[in-house]
């Protein structure tokens, strides 16, 4: 099976090229590096010619409003043609769980105008909802710091690791498509105040750790449910700690 995978440089994309690699398929990796511009089109026609499946793991260069939506509706729009134009099978994309619940925010706009025109496309899909990863809990810190406190809201999450999702995103790639929406998400539940203060102290950082059901996250007022699955989302096996312990960050 060949299978384009766009975004093939970033987190899931690096790993689930890997991934499917290790199973014999023949993987194009689509960046600008490559020659391959989805904003723009170009290169898009010769990378997809003859290919089965296209995996977009791509993400906005910007989390500001304008360029976000410029970002997802431009690159979505040319990857759908042209993946008409070539008989793609099946296109696979990755979004956020709670995506529409997060419409204070321009970046998840944008993702939600992106999901519409796969779902509004000629070509047979599956869009994949993750969690957040728990590579990124650092960078939650980091947002909710202020002065040497880091402020949190006391929403649930329930965070997952990258490579549990680049093992679904890979075995996606080989299932037929569903036309529809699937949610994967880590094994713990937890509080963003717990589950932050949690790495801090595992990487050996003070900060103190305050919560409040009015904090922002990344600019949106978050509910107790909105970055958590629904009944059937699909639950990842890898909890923090053995996260934790294999990641980079545990080793300095």
């Amino acid at each position: 099976m060949k299978i384009v995978v766009v975004g093939a440089a970033g987190l899931i994309g690096s790993k689930t090229v890997e991934r499917l690699h290790k199973k014999g398929h023949s993987v194009v990796p689509a960046s600008r590096s490559s020659g391959v511009n989805t904003v723009t089109g170009e290169g898009l026609a010769a990378a997809l010619k003859g290919a089965d499946v296209v995996l977009d793991v791509s993400n906005s260069p910007s989390f500001e409003d304008k360029a976000a939506m410029e970002f997802f509706e431009k690159s979505t729009r040319n990857l759908l043609g042209a993946e008409a134009d070539a008989g793609i099978k099946h296109h696979i994309s990755l979004g956020v769980v709670g995506t529409e619940d997060l419409q204070d925010s321009g970046y998840f706009r944008a993702k939600l105008v992106q999901e519409k025109l796969i779902k509004s496309g000629k070509t047979p899909y599956t869009i994949v909802h993750a969690t957040q990863f728990f590579e990124f809990i650092g960078g939650i810190a980091q947002a909710g710091t202020v002065g040497e406190t880091v402020r949190l809201s006391t929403a649930y999450m329930q965070p997952i690791a990258a490579d549990d999702v680049a093992d679904v995103m890979a075995a996606t790639c080989l299932d037929a498509p569903i036309n529809g929406t699937v949610e994967i998400a880590g094994p713990e539940r937890l509080r963003q105040t717990e589950i932050v203060e949690k790495y801090l102290r595992a990487t050996g950082d003070g900060r103190p750790v305050e919560g409040s059901k009015d904090a922002l996250y990344f600019g949106v007022k978050l509910n107790e449910q909105s970055l958590v699955p629904g009944p059937r989302g699909k639950i990842s096996p890898t909890t923090f700690d053995q996260w934790f312990k294999v990641a980079s960050v545990a080793k300095g």
